[in-house]
């Protein structure tokens, strides 16, 4: 890939995890631990969500399941190969195996979660030789605001308590 396109494809990054960061604020907003997802299909979002597990009562309401869901609706199959997801924070075990069945190529995430990150860092689900599809990834694309955002929840969370 030629410089021009790295940078090209770094901004690109960028612009979407900036509007998973506006979904995730909306998260926090609502009580919800502040994670946004955007999925996105030729340059297109064809999915974006917040975290919703209070507000729906739904253990399964997680931002990266909820956009997953949109764009399979949207693109009208549950194969989402030519797709990016989006997230501000590594996906959970239940979000990483959504991934991997959808076959959704590439997934960026801000901030990293060694405690619980099911991609790469606690369960290593992305890594799997016995599952049928591995996903590309980037990490750390605008990592410091998905950090401070998610930080400042929990904080908050505390001061509450």
């Amino acid at each position: 890939m030629s410089a021009d396109n790295e940078l090209l494809q770094a901004a690109s990054h960028e612009k979407y995890m900036r509007t998973a960061l506006r979904w995730a604020a909306r998260a926090a907003e609502e009580g919800e631990v502040p994670v946004g997802a955007v999925m996105v299909h030729q340059h297109r979002i064809v999915g974006q969500a917040y975290n919703q597990v209070e507000l729906l009562k739904d253990p399964t309401a997680h931002a990266e399941m909820i956009a997953i869901t949109q764009a399979a609706s949207a693109l009208g199959d549950w194969r989402l190969t030519d797709t990016i997801l989006y997230v501000t924070k590594e996906p959970c075990p239940m979000c990483a195996g959504a991934i991997v069945l959808a076959r959704i190529p590439l997934v960026v995430w801000g901030l990293t979660d060694p405690l619980r990150g099911g991609a790469i860092s606690q369960f290593g689900i992305f890594q799997s030789r016995t599952l049928n599809h591995r996903p590309s990834y980037v990490a750390g694309v605008l990592e410091q605001p998905c950090k401070e955002i998610v930080q400042a929840f929990f904080k908050e969370r505390r001061s509450e308590t």
